[in-house]
């Protein structure tokens, strides 16, 4: 079943959400005179949390089945891959599911970024004092390209744009130091010509009103994992239920938060399904 963003707010609210259901695809449009180069579409995977009996390695087969059917043009994994470790279920390895998601293709290619997860509940990162990571060496395994706050260009029609991917602003829980975004590192080979998309896990970064990026990805919230007539009491943010779910526009900025996969916390998902997300960038309506 395919919904734009605002019909999947409304359909979200009304529908409880079965564990382990199939994602829903939700489809956001942005439009913006600063994308002078032909439409482009970004499927967006965000948050699995994979473990069983939850998200399990055939229901990520299945997902990537799904993504690759869309023929988007760009692939997006917006951050944490594993689980929590309060999750109830069994945690699976990053190694152990990478494979699945290296199955992606999109002309333009796949990348990734880290999430709170990826750094907060691996346990080689504890280990080592995060000299080391799973889901980091899980990747490079795969040649899944790991954006850590850095930038690629990408071609496109006649032009080119920027990706560009931040670390996680939240990678241990009730840590009263900075996170290990760093802006400027990632916008240094950034263009002011050239347009540029932001994949960062946390949408917080959106309220520092960076202007280098005019559209930002982001997961993190789940959709807030429970969605009681708009209100998500639940979203793991420092702004609340601003940043909570969909498409945001502020400052001339657009914001787009998929609700992702999986879950934290309990495998609990009220009226806020998961979702892959697609979304297609094109110049001014």
């Amino acid at each position: 079943m395919s919904v734009t963003g605002a019909q999947g707010a409304r359909f979200a609210r009304w529908r409880p959400v079965a564990i382990g259901a199939r994602p829903r695809l939700v489809r956001h449009r942005v439009a913006d005179a600063r994308w002078t180069l032909p439409p482009l579409s970004i499927a967006v995977i965000a948050d699995p949390h994979v473990c069983a009996p939850w998200v399990t390695v055939p229901a990520i087969e299945r997902i990537v089945g799904q993504v690759n059917g869309l023929g988007a043009d760009l692939i997006l994994l917006a951050g944490d891959f594993i689980a929590a470790r309060q999750l109830p279920g069994r945690r699976i390895a990053a190694a152990d599911f990478m494979a699945a998601l290296a199955a992606l293709r999109a002309p333009l290619g796949r990348f990734a970024v880290m999430g709170n997860h990826d750094w907060r509940d691996c346990a080689l990162s504890r280990v080592t004092r995060f000299q080391r990571n799973s889901v980091i060496e899980a990747l490079a395994a795969h040649d899944i390209p790991l954006l850590r706050n850095d930038s690629v260009a990408l071609p496109h029609g006649d032009g080119r744009f920027h990706l560009v991917g931040l670390d996680s602003q939240r990678p241990l829980a009730r840590n009263p130091q900075p996170g290990f975004h760093r802006p400027e590192a990632a916008f240094e080979s950034v263009e002011s010509d050239i347009p540029a998309i932001l994949l960062a896990h946390e949408p917080d970064y959106f309220a520092e009103g960076d202007t280098r990026a005019f559209l930002q990805i982001s997961g993190h919230t789940h959709g807030g994992q429970a969605n009681l007539f708009g209100w998500r009491p639940m979203t793991p943010s420092r702004y609340g239920g601003r940043y909570g779910w969909g498409h945001v526009r502020e400052g001339g900025r657009h914001l787009i938060v998929s609700g992702g996969i999986g879950y934290s916390g309990l495998p609990l998902r009220l009226f806020q399904p998961p979702e892959i997300t697609l979304i297609t960038v094109t110049g001014s309506a």
